[in-house]
């Protein structure tokens, strides 16, 4: 989507003048971007930093394990159940304010919490007001397109900045002061989101009253579900390669200081290309651009495959541009065609549930499986299938609609 002039809009102040209508857009993606920031900025802290708070606590790798499986089941339900109400209720800000909170509370009863089966409650509610926050936050941004006429990669971008300089920043933090900080910095992080929150526009607020059934009825057409179905592949896929890429360095002799600098290097990597997809990805038809991340991901984990240094893991991470970077923004764009704005919390909430909970718990269960019993470069060859398999099935459905639109007179 190209970046234009934003859409006049007589409800709102200064619309008629177009410098008054450029200084408040601007304003606006401003704000966006800082939330956007934030919210990434607690996403660090959650995956890069609180599974060595719980080791140092004394918890197993099989507890650690559990706790972090409740986050893909919670999300299943989280994510469908605050899309469909963020839709229904024609407000987003009060969403996030009310995840936000709950954020807050759980972080606060973690300080009190020791025993495993009370931290392992207090994350399964915690994981329920933190897994919406980025679809919802993915459809703030699209929503907020057409009256700043900023692209989604542009402000996206800034959370891509969050987490990598969080991941960084806090990671240096933690070295010198311990792993007790954690729960700190998650309260300040998820504070000042929850700050940040109370600056933006509802712009759910101006979209006609979501009804029920036209969205089931959406959801069950045959070209969605299709769509769905080849994001499930290449979910599946690319879960099993971060879920497992800190086993697999760690395998090979990699210190954690190695394996936070790959974290940080995929983050970093992501920047450049959503800020090229963001000028000039709107030139190029989706699902071929969706079919060359998926060969690429399918490389980037043949890779994997072969390597047994883990330094080598380094420049592959940096490939997170075009695998991740590529497919995040296009599916993104893609849905936003086929979804109406009025279905984009919900269309945005079944996305998260494929992508993040029906993957992660696949990706967590079985592809643990085949780690443990096939071994590394087994358990990688089969994420390079999955991807080419998702490649073909984006070629396909490509060609399917050229070919009904050819047909039309």
């Amino acid at each position: 989507m190209e970046a234009t002039e934003p859409v006049p809009d007589a409800s709102r102040p200064g619309d008629q003048d177009p410098r008054a209508r450029r200084a408040t857009a601007a304003k606006e993606t401003n704000l966006l971007r800082s939330f956007t920031f934030s919210v990434y900025m607690t996403q660090a802290v959650i995956v890069s930093f609180l599974p060595l708070y719980f080791m140092d606590k004394g918890f197993s790798t099989s507890q650690i394990g559990i706790l972090y499986s409740t986050g893909p089941f919670i999300s299943i339900f989280a994510n469908l159940l605050l899309g469909i109400a963020s839709d229904k209720y024609r407000t987003l800000k009060k969403i996030f304010h009310l995840l936000l909170i709950g954020q807050l509370i759980m972080v606060a009863l973690l300080f009190q919490s020791t025993a495993f089966a009370s931290v392992c409650l207090v994350m399964v509610a915690f994981y329920f007001f933190q897994t919406p926050m980025n679809p919802l936050t993915d459809s703030l941004i699209l929503l907020s397109t057409q009256y700043t006429g900023r692209p989604y990669s542009l402000v996206r971008i800034f959370g891509s900045l969050g987490f990598a300089l969080s991941a960084y920043g806090f990671g240096l933090l933690l070295k010198q002061t311990g792993s007790d900080l954690t729960l700190v910095l998650a309260l300040l992080t998820v504070g000042t989101t929850l700050a940040f929150s109370f600056t933006l526009k509802d712009y759910q607020g101006s979209l006609r009253k979501m009804e029920f059934g036209g969205f089931f009825q959406l959801i069950r057409k045959p070209d969605i579900l299709i769509f769905f179905l080849i994001v499930l592949v290449i979910s599946i896929s690319h879960r099993m390669y971060e879920g497992f890429l800190a086993v697999t360095m760690r395998e090979m002799g990699a210190s954690d200081s190695l394996v936070g600098l790959a974290w940080l290097v995929s983050a970093v990597s992501e920047i450049p290309i959503l800020f090229l997809l963001g000028k000039y990805g709107h030139k190029y038809k989706e699902l071929p651009l969706l079919a060359i991340a998926c060969i690429m991901y399918a490389i980037r984990f043949w890779l994997v495959s072969i390597i047994d240094t883990p330094e080598w893991i380094i420049p592959v991470q940096a490939m997170h541009s075009v695998t991740f970077g590529i497919y995040f923004a296009t599916a993104l764009r893609y849905l936003s065609t086929v979804i109406p704005d009025e279905f984009r919390s919900s269309g945005q909430a079944v996305y998260a549930i494929v992508w993040s909970g029906f993957a992660g718990i696949i990706s967590g269960t079985a592809g643990g499986s085949v780690f443990e019993y096939f071994g590394r470069s087994r358990f990688y060859q089969l994420a390079m299938a999955l991807a080419l398999l998702a490649a073909v099935g984006f070629l396909t459905k490509h060609m399917l609609n050229r070919r009904a639109e050819n047909r039309l007179p």
